[in-house]
């Protein structure tokens, strides 16, 4: 039995002196009220889900973990490098190591973080910080659980500071050995005599992996296209690339080019 049909027979004993033109236009009048008391209710549980699978997208997914202070993250569609700011883990072939790599990759692998940028290095590298889904500062937790150096080379923060202080009192994780060597001094070690031009505090594997600045570079000028969406520049001028560059090409001085954010062209920068 169909809706119309119920109404019109509950309505009619009840109108047996109204007319039956009367009768149904009170049934419409029904129908329709009944119809709008349900779409509100469609939108409500409708709106909730829709900005949760919002706010679980929020920020940049981590696609890989390098080592315990380096990640990739997922930016415009392409991996972009982070290296922890303030931070140093230790390396692959020390203790504490591969559990350093573990341990970020527990906290971030796969979800979306949020990146503060401090600074990109001469490698090209973005230098920040992490914060992750729950708010907890990623770099913050190395140090507090005991799986990386407060970096004071590069870094004077008073709260990694303290929270190495209280990581090697409580020796948490690699404090828990009685003397164990600093990431900084591991890399200079395996280096030995004669590379005095080599960055002591950069993993030998991830430098031969990085684009090089080579000396033209290193000594004062480089070459930039100034168009909107560039965000390289170039030690060679006679770069191909430089030749693709549909704006002004310009030079100037690699701290220039690092203070805008710029890294190394892959092609002439190798």
């Amino acid at each position: 039995m169909t809706t119309r049909t119920m109404m019109y027979l509950l309505f009619m004993p009840a109108c047996k002196h109204l007319n039956r033109l009367t009768v149904w236009l009170l049934c419409l009048g029904l129908l329709f009220g009944c119809q709008q008391s349900q779409e509100p209710k469609q939108e409500t549980s409708q709106g909730p889900a829709t900005e949760q699978e919002e706010a679980s997208e929020t920020g940049y997914k981590v696609i890989a973990i390098k080592d315990g202070d380096t990640v990739e993250l997922l930016k415009d569609g392409k991996p972009l490098r982070v290296r922890l700011q303030g931070v140093d883990c230790p390396e692959k072939n020390q203790d504490y190591g591969t559990r350093a790599r573990q341990f970020t990759s527990d906290l971030a692998f796969g979800k979306f973080v949020q990146l503060v940028v401090h600074d990109v290095d001469r490698y090209g590298r973005t230098v920040g910080e992490i914060i992750l889904p729950d708010g907890r500062n990623l770099n913050h937790e190395l140090v507090k659980n005991g799986f990386a150096w407060h970096y004071t080379a590069y870094s004077k923060d008073q709260e990694l500071a303290r929270l190495e202080a209280e990581a090697r009192a409580e020796k948490r994780g690699l404090w828990e050995g009685p003397s164990p060597q600093a990431p900084w001094e591991f890399r200079q070690s395996r280096r030995g005599k004669g590379t005095a031009t080599t960055n002591p505090d950069v993993d030998p594997e991830e430098e031969a992996a990085a684009p090089k600045v080579t000396a033209l570079a290193k000594g004062g000028k480089v070459v930039i296209c100034q168009s909107k969406g560039s965000k390289t520049f170039h030690v060679d001028k006679d770069c191909h690339l430089v030749g693709q560059c549909k704006s002004t090409v310009a030079s100037i001085t690699l701290a220039q080019a690092q203070k805008e954010k710029r890294t190394p062209c892959k092609v002439c920068a190798d």
